[in-house]
């Protein structure tokens, strides 16, 4: 039976719900990714508990521009898996319905033929108007589907263009997917998603230009990871996996974790995601990517970072739901609308107001 791990009581309904998610019930799984998505009551309460059961799996990122073929690609990783008796959980983030609100469901339709499978379980997450390539609760989903014992997470984002990072702040490793009509490679290699990459693959190399991609982003590695310029950090001197949603950099005053020795030799690999080829060679490149990850220690370093973001976030969440609801700033700010808009106040003496009663001042 699940219990909290400060020995506090349950809810029997959560209680039940916990119990059977231990038991390995599909249903319970669905449920709890549910109520972590929707932010159901309860909700804070479930992740807690499940935290301590996290560690067993390999989160992979796939990203990359709209048309990639991220899905079948995808699709192509996890039936890989699966013959190697591997389970796998995977996060599909879709566009959200302009009708519903709910995920458009296109990448769960191209994953359709490996969904039935007893060994997998993906699950569809609408954007809801989220920027950076994934849900708001994506993070914590990928947590629910590792608490649950799945051996590998998948995080397949959005079709996403240059600058949304949010992925290599929630993978282990992230695979950024690119074809022979994503344009100029060496253009490519500027933006900030390229260099949030830890492996490349020109998928669709079966078609015209492929080849040529593939060696000019090998070229451009070379040029960029190279001796001449080990002593120069990432474009622009930002680090992509310390940018925040928002894209402003974490906080000065969190040490930054040590470097780690030796340098993983980003490859760039070519796959045919619809007839399978290359498929079985990525699966093996995240896989040594993955042991590169626990002999070097950037795992671990991997993981502070995305901890000490997690926190920071559920701080962020608390003070604004204290500042905005507890502490009456949503009332506030309605009833000085009036004196904003007759310039008798300005924005930052309201809001240094609000500031002041969610302090207690």
């Amino acid at each position: 039976m699940v219990s909290h791990r400060n020995g506090a009581a349950l809810d029997p309904e959560l209680r039940g719900l916990l119990d059977r998610f231990a038991a390995g019930e599909l249903a319970a799984l669905a449920r709890t990714i549910s109520m972590v998505e929707n932010g159901r009551p309860g909700f804070e309460t479930i992740l807690d508990t499940l935290y301590f059961r996290l560690g067993r799996a390999h989160r992979i990122g796939v990203t990359g521009p709209p048309g990639a073929g991220k899905s079948t690609l995808t699709a192509g990783l996890i039936r890989h898996y699966r013959l190697r008796g591997l389970t796998v959980g995977a996060v599909a983030v879709d566009p959200t319905s302009p009708f519903t609100g709910g995920a458009l469901l296109g990448d769960r339709i191209r994953m359709n033929d490996v969904a039935l499978d007893q060994g997998v379980f993906i699950r569809s997450m609408a954007t809801r108007g989220a920027l950076g390539g994934l849900a708001l609760t994506t993070k914590e989903v990928a947590d629910v589907l590792d608490a649950f014992g799945f051996d590998q997470v998948i995080i397949e984002t959005v079709g996403v263009g240059q600058s949304e990072l949010d992925v290599a702040a929630a993978a282990d490793t992230t695979v950024v997917v690119l074809v022979p009509e994503s344009g100029d490679s060496i253009q490519a290699m500027k933006a900030g998603l390229m260099e949030a990459a830890d492996l490349f693959v020109v998928n669709k190399a079966d078609r015209p230009g492929a080849d040529r991609l593939a060696r000019e982003l090998s070229m451009m590695l070379h040029f960029r990871l190279g001796q001449l310029m080990k002593n120069i950090p990432a474009h622009h001197g930002v680090d992509p996996r310390r940018v925040r949603p928002g894209g402003n950099p974490a906080p000065s005053s969190t040490p930054e974790p040590a470097p780690v020795a030796g340098q993983w030799d980003i490859p760039v690999l070519r796959t045919t995601a619809e007839t399978g080829v290359g498929v079985g060679e990525l699966a093996d490149a995240i896989a040594a990517h993955a042991a590169w990850l626990d002999r070097s220690g950037e795992r671990s370093r991997r993981r502070r970072v995305r901890l000490a973001e997690r926190v920071r976030e559920q701080v962020a969440r608390r003070l604004q739901a204290h500042t905005w609801w507890d502490r009456g700033g949503t009332v506030a700010l309605e009833e000085a609308l009036p004196a904003l808009e007759a310039g008798e106040v300005s924005p930052y003496e309201v809001a240094a107001r609000i500031v002041r009663a969610a302090l207690g001042e």
